[in-house]
């Protein structure tokens, strides 16, 4: 089960509408309305989309409400990832320890940074099944990132393009006004494309030094969510091995990994993961890698993720990326 950083409930409840009632959604997380606010404390990534949905649907600007959310972040409200960022001596350096140390406010989100002729994107590559919660979250990111990378370079900061796999939500005017820049839907990704000058500006509080120092805590930190999330990786690498040869049972996986099939099945459990949901997962994921980095055919994909036709292999792609494996490769292609 993916997990995120309960700040992000906190801020999403902290820009709702005035009148708004929040309390009762907050309490169904099992998290205190008022608090305190611990980056550390994680909640499920799926509450949490149906938190946000929720919300956004009784507030009124509910198109808004992401952006807004994104807007109202600053750094130091990260804890230590934040000041590492902010201690980065250019945005390059902040955005690489965004790669290396995201998992640490929640293993849902993983952030990557490629280079290309058109300049860096910066993507993001959230967990879960594209329920709108999740696309509200997406967009929550995106916003958040833009303004943090504003809040620290000390150059003026403003992204050529924002991209989100998923279609607008409402006037897209909206996202133009808010990110000041060109914004694209169903583009085959969640990212910025930044310019090769803004990325390599300095910070203004950037000291190598310091940097360093808050790597050394986060690294820390990493190592212990390795070890906590190993089982999860190990899972679902196995079960990609052999997809090729269908969907394998839990028992299968357990004689693979050398561990009896309850005592497998009883370590998931304690760690919150079923092992349905870890299959999903390692399917969509070698399926999106498939999808952007080979030429096979759709039905040689859905073969070699484990489905016996096309059309199942379709329906559950749009479940996991809310569109159509053959939109996600044109998208991928373009971008």
């Amino acid at each position: 089960m993916s997990q995120i950083t309960s700040l992000y409930v906190y801020k999403v409840v902290g820009q709702a509408s005035r009148g708004v009632e929040t309390r009762d959604l907050v309490e169904a997380l099992g998290l205190s309305p008022e608090g305190p606010i611990d980056p550390a404390q994680m909640v499920s990534s799926s509450d949490y989309y149906d938190f946000f949905e929720a919300l956004a649907d009784r507030d009124p600007e509910g198109l808004l409400l992401p952006l807004r959310v994104g807007a109202a972040m600053r750094s130091d409200e990260y804890g230590a990832f934040g000041l590492a960022w902010k201690s980065a001596p250019n945005l390059r350096g902040s955005y690489v320890r965004s790669e290396r140390y995201g998992h640490v406010l929640g293993s849902a989100e993983t952030y990557s940074l490629e280079e290309t002729a058109d300049g860096l994107f910066f993507t993001l590559e959230k967990a879960g099944d594209g329920r709108p919660g999740m696309l509200l979250s997406n967009e929550a990111s995106m916003s958040a990132v833009v303004t943090i990378s504003k809040e620290v370079c000390a150059e003026s900061f403003l992204p050529r393009a924002v991209l989100f796999r998923h279609a607008p939500r409402g006037d897209t005017s909206v996202y133009d006004s808010h990110f000041g820049c060109p914004v694209h839907f169903e583009a085959g990704r969640d990212a910025l494309l930044v310019s090769a000058d803004s990325i390599d500006a300095p910070n203004k509080l950037g000291d190598e030094t310091i940097a360093k120092f808050f790597d050394r805590h986060l690294e820390q930190e990493l190592a212990s969510l390795t070890a906590e999330h190993g089982l999860e990786q190990r899972v679902r690498r196995a079960v990609a091995n052999v997809l090729s040869e269908g969907v394998p049972t839990l028992s299968f996986i357990a004689s693979e990994m050398g561990v009896g099939t309850r005592t497998l099945q009883r370590r998931l459990s304690a760690q919150g993961y079923s092992f349905q949901n870890l299959v999903d997962m390692a399917r969509k994921d070698l399926a999106q890698r498939l999808l952007r980095e080979t030429d096979y055919s759709l039905a040689e994909v859905a073969f070699l993720t484990g489905f016996a036709e096309q059309s199942g292999f379709t329906r559950a792609f749009r479940r996991w990326a809310g569109q159509t494996p053959r939109s996600y490769r044109l998208g991928a292609g373009e971008g």
